[in-house]
C-alpha cells in the first residue's frame, strides 16, 4: 500500500515537473518569436534615396504631387480578433500590437500584425507622395489601426472607411474620385481587384499577406513608386500592368 501511494506521488511529481516545464518553455518559445518578429520587422534595408539630380528635379517640378492611397488588412497588416484565429496565422505568434474597440456595444480585441517593412515603407514613401488610407473596415477599427501605424508622425491623416465605399455584389468599391478629382494624379496600392474595379488603371495589385515573415512586397514595389511620381499620368503606366490584377 506504501509502496502503491509513493509511486502515485512520484507519478504526481513527474507530471507537476512536465507541466511547469510545458509552461515555462511555451513562454519562452512566445518571447522567442516576438523578438524574432521585431529583428525582421525593424531589420536594416536598404534603398538609397539619393539627391535628384538637376534633371530630375526639373522634371518632378514640372508635374502634380501624387497621391498614394493604402489599403489596411491583409495589405499593410493583418488581424484577427477575440475568439477567431485564422490557420494562416500560426498560434502562439505575437502581435505587433493589440487594439481595444467597441462594437455594437460589446468590447473587441483585435490582435494585429504589421505586414514585414511596413515601417520602413511608408517612412520612405511618405517623402515622395500624400498617403490616405481607403479601407473598407468600419471606421473605429480603421482609424485605431491607421494611428498606431502612423505613431504621431503625421503622415496618415487622410482616412476614408466603410461608409465611404459603394457594397456592389458583395464587394466594398473605393471611389478614388472621393479622395482627389484628378486621378491622373492617384495611386492605390489593394490586395483586392474587387475594391478598385472602378479605377483599375490606377491600381497597384499586391498579393494578400497573413504570417509569411519573410515577405517582400512592399519593399519591391519601392522602385515603380519611385519612379510613377516623375509622371504626369500614373496611368499611363499602371495601365500597361492590368494582367497582373488577376493574379491575386
Amino acid at each position: 500500500m506504501v509502496d502503491m501511494l509513493k509511486t502515485r506521488e512520484c507519478v504526481l511529481s513527474i507530471r507537476t515537473f512536465f507541466g511547469v516545464t510545458s509552461k515555462i518553455w511555451g513562454f519562452f518559445l512566445y518571447i522567442l518569436r516576438k523578438h524574432l518578429r521585431t529583428i525582421i520587422q525593424y531589420q536594416t534595408v536598404r534603398y538609397d534615396t539619393l539627391p535628384l539630380s538637376p534633371l530630375s528635379r526639373n522634371r518632378l517640378s514640372a508635374v502634380k504631387r501624387k497621391i498614394l492611397v493604402l489599403d489596411l488588412d491583409e495589405t499593410l497588416i493583418h488581424s484577427h480578433h477575440d475568439g477567431v484565429l485564422r490557420p494562416t496565422v500560426r498560434p502562439g505568434t505575437p502581435p505587433d500590437f493589440t487594439l481595444k474597440v467597441v462594437i455594437d456595444k460589446h468590447p473587441v480585441r483585435f490582435f494585429v500584425h504589421k505586414r514585414p517593412h511596413v515601417d520602413f515603407f511608408l517612412e520612405v514613401v511618405s517623402q515622395w507622395y500624400e498617403l490616405v488610407v481607403f479601407t473598407a473596415s468600419m471606421e473605429i477599427y480603421g482609424s485605431a489601426v491607421a494611428d498606431k501605424l502612423d505613431n504621431n508622425k503625421g503622415i496618415l491623416k487622410r482616412r476614408y472607411y466603410r461608409q465611404h465605399c459603394t457594397l456592389d455584389l458583395g464587394s466594398y468599391i473605393k471611389d478614388l474620385s472621393l479622395v482627389h478629382g484628378d486621378l491622373s494624379s492617384i495611386v492605390i496600392l489593394d490586395n483586392s481587384p474587387g475594391a478598385y474595379r472602378s479605377h483599375p488603371d490606377n491600381a497597384i495589385p499586391i498579393k494578400s499577406w497573413f504570417s509569411d515573415p519573410s515577405d517582400t512586397a512592399l519593399l519591391n514595389l519601392l522602385p515603380m513608386l519611385d519612379a510613377l511620381r516623375f509622371t504626369s499620368d500614373v496611368r499611363s503606366v499602371l495601365s500597361r500592368n492590368l494582367h497582373q490584377h488577376r493574379l491575386w
